[in-house]
């Protein structure tokens, strides 16, 4: 008798068979009984329906991992600036987040002499992109700010508000749970280093959360496949210590390429102690460059050369 009509038993050919065989979880029989009678000539069958399953259970697994990967080394476009289009420098120094109409303006836009429709110069004071005079320099004129961008679901702003509360910040309390649901909501609203957060917690047990390694490279993943480079640089070093070095190597490549100059140095450490080929240097010092071709501007030069003058008075 076939078991493939899964509503009769197997045993005596009844109907409406409810009792399942408890390992191959295929096979019925219409109560205890019959499945007992029927133990020794099922058991041959019982084994290919449990070898059957666990071949089909890896296969979905091994599926699952190939997608998984896929998404996982498939990083982003950077962020462009919305006013001159080049991706934004990767170090904070070469931003700034403007809490008035929520966009990440470079360097070199924010320092840039701004006009008016006659060719005028104006107030260079106001936000380049909203032309929004810049706010008072006080906490609480940034954190007023940044609550009501976190009201149109701003996520940059939100997760700025779980920094607040992870230190203890501007006159918030310090409550790490509340900083993880700002840093989950951000990060599901698409801000990548919102997951970074959450992993430095889970990794360092910050303030009662349970250390979970796991759980801190699963929200590295989440983070990379948002486009973070430090998360991404995170995992290329546990892929390192773990002794996967062509995974390592992969999130350590696409970090540099992104303008990550951690991961060239991580790279240039696995390249001087034998551990990755010269080959692979090469390349990491190839990728980097034309990543600081592609970011590179004279107005962002002038911002720079700026910034470095102005820190040797202060």
């Amino acid at each position: 008798m076939s078991t493939a009509d899964v509503s009769i038993c197997a045993n005596c050919g009844k109907e409406d068979a409810s009792n399942i065989c408890n390992k191959c979880q295929v096979t019925k029989y219409c109560n205890a009984v019959c499945k007992k009678v029927h133990k020794k000539k099922h058991k041959k069958e019982c084994q290919e329906h449990v070898r059957l399953a666990a071949e089909k259970h890896n296969e979905e697994l091994k599926i699952a991992a190939e997608l998984h990967d896929i998404e996982l080394f498939k990083q982003p476009l950077p962020k462009d600036c919305p006013i001159c289009f080049l991706p934004l420098p990767l170090l904070l120094t070469g931003y700034k987040y403007q809490t008035c109409c929520g966009k990440r303006i470079c360097s070199g836009c924010l320092h840039a002499p701004r006009y008016d429709n006659l060719g005028n110069e104006v107030d260079n004071q106001k936000c380049p992109f909203c032309r929004t005079p810049a706010p008072p320099y006080s906490d609480e004129e940034i954190v007023k700010r940044n609550k009501k961008r976190a009201k149109v679901d701003d996520p940059i702003a939100i997760h700025n508000l779980g920094m607040y509360y992870s230190g203890g910040l501007n006159g918030y309390p310090q409550d790490i749970d509340k900083a993880l649901e700002l840093w989950h909501r951000a990060g599901e609203l698409g801000h990548a280093h919102a997951y970074y957060n959450i992993g430095i917690a889970y990794l360092n047990g910050n303030d009662g959360v349970e250390v979970d390694i796991k759980k801190a490279a699963y929200n590295w993943e989440l983070a990379a496949m948002r486009g973070s480079v430090t998360a991404r640089h995170n995992l290329g070093v546990r892929e390192a210590r773990a002794g996967n070095m062509d995974r390592s190597l992969k999130h350590l490549m696409i970090a540099v390429g992104a303008g990550d100059n951690d991961s060239l140095e991580r790279i240039k450490w696995l390249y001087t102690n034998g551990r990755t080929t010269k080959e692979d240097y090469a390349k990491a010092l190839q990728l980097f460059q034309t990543y600081l071709s592609e970011i590179k501007s004279p107005l962002r030069d002038k911002a720079a050369a700026f910034s470095e003058e102005l820190y040797r008075y202060y």
